[in-house]
Formats: structure tokens, sequence, C-alpha cells
């Protein structure tokens, strides 16, 4: 079988499972493994898969198929790679929001040390700079969302009122150039819809593989983001069309 056709074969799968594993395709396709893993990568570098641990998954399904600690794993590289550039984007002293997102949860391992406040509505991001002493770190309370491990509701909502933010970090399950940024989760996506009405500077942090996804609830036009950080994948066409709207473009190596 020629790598096209095992490469569709795998994709049809795909859209039947949901995910894969390594071992069973090679099985069912009569290969080895380590022809499919090659096979992964390539779908992945064309964004029509994310490869997990142990096999690979739809974009889409992310969200809803994987626990946080899982989707934490996956592409782990690049979320560093955007991560880091995020970081110098920051000022000391400002507000800073960060999403209950597994890529701005990894923004947390490179922000500066410098004297910030630090606005959450995510369990992960408390407990990762819970050390830091230079950090104001304000929790928006709320209904806990245990899949995300993060705070939402009326509650969470209504406590953004009180701040000033200058920057606002975050992710989601897609981008497209039309129907703008999108969520799987309901409540999550009304929360950001909130943030975003209340931020001075929008950043969404993506991979490659979210843009031109759509998921279930759009919250947030492209016209309402400042910035768009993702990696060196990204397809050329589509963040020319971007910057053409007005949104600035940072790429991570």
């Amino acid at each position: 079988m020629l790598a096209i056709d095992r490469q569709r074969r795998i994709l049809d799968l795909l859209n039947g499972a949901g995910s894969l594993r390594t071992t069973d395709t090679a099985t069912l396709l009569g290969v080895t493994d380590e022809t499919v893993r090659k096979d992964f990568e390539v779908l992945e570098r064309r964004g029509e898969l994310i490869r997990i641990h142990g096999g690979a998954s739809r974009p889409e399904k992310i969200r809803e198929d994987l626990s946080f600690h899982q989707r934490q794993a996956v592409r782990r590289e690049q979320k560093q790679a955007i991560a880091r550039l995020a970081a110098g984007r920051i000022q000391a002293n400002e507000t800073i929001f960060l999403d209950a997102s597994s890529t701005v949860l990894t923004l947390t391992e490179f922000l500066p040390e410098v004297p910030l406040t630090i606005l959450t509505n995510a369990l992960n991001v408390i407990t990762a700079l819970s050390d830091r002493p230079h950090l104001d770190l304000i929790c928006t309370g709320g209904v806990l969302d245990a899949k995300s491990r993060s705070f939402v509701g009326l509650t969470a909502e209504k406590s953004l009122q009180r701040y000033n933010i200058h920057r606002m970090f975050l992710s989601g399950s897609g981008l497209h150039l039309e129907r703008g940024v999108s969520e799987s989760n309901s409540r999550q996506a009304s929360f950001k819809e909130r943030v975003i009405a209340g931020a001075e500077d929008v950043v969404f942090l993506a991979d490659s593989s979210k843009l031109g996804q759509k998921a279930s609830f759009f919250f947030a036009g492209v016209g309402d983001l400042s910035c768009l950080i993702t990696d060196k994948a990204a397809d050329p066409e589509f963040v020319e069309a971007l910057q053409g709207r007005g949104v600035e473009v940072l790429i991570g190596d």
C-alpha cells in the first residue's frame, strides 16, 4: 500500500473512531508501528490529526476525549515555543488573565520574574504559581468544572467586573477565519467571552493544528484578537489572511 493510500485509510479510521492506537492501526494496516508513527507525523504536520501518547486523535476531539493531563502532553514542544514568545509580551506591574487551557498553563513556566497581578479561573494555574512571592494571585471563584479544572458560572463572570485586565492569554479548540474562536465547552466559551470584553490586549495561543478548525461554541470573532501566537507549521496563507484582518501573528521556533 502506498503511503498516500495508507494515510487516507488512517484518516477514514480516525473519522470513525475519534482516536487510534498506534499498535492497533499497524496491525490493521499490516505495517510496523514505526511506519504508522511516521504517517501520524505527516498527518499532524498537515493539521489532520494530533499525536497523543500511544496513538492519535482528531484535533477537534482533544478537549472532549482527553483528560487535562493528557492534553498538556500533546504537542509539548510547540506549546513551549508559543509560551516563550507569549512571556516576552508581559511587562512589570500588569494585570494578566490566564485561562484554563493546557497551552496557557505552559506559559506559567516562562513568566518573567517581575511583579504581576495574575487573575485566573484555572485551578492548575493557581497550583503552578502559588509559590511565586512577586505575584499577586487572584482566583475568580465560581462553580468548579472538574474536567477542565476551572471555575465557571455567574460568580466567576461577575468577579471580572472589578479588574482592569491589561493582557489576556487564552486558547481554544479552534480558530476559523470567518467564524472566529470556538470551544467545545459552552460554559468555558461564555466565560471567555466575558473576559475578552474587559481585556485591553487579547492574545490567542494556539498550535498550528487548531488553525482553520471549528468547535461547537463560538465566543469571539477574529477582530476581537490582538495577536495570535502559533508554531512554525502554521499555514502561511492562513497567517497572511489573519494579518490582513489586523491581527498580529507571532511564530514560535
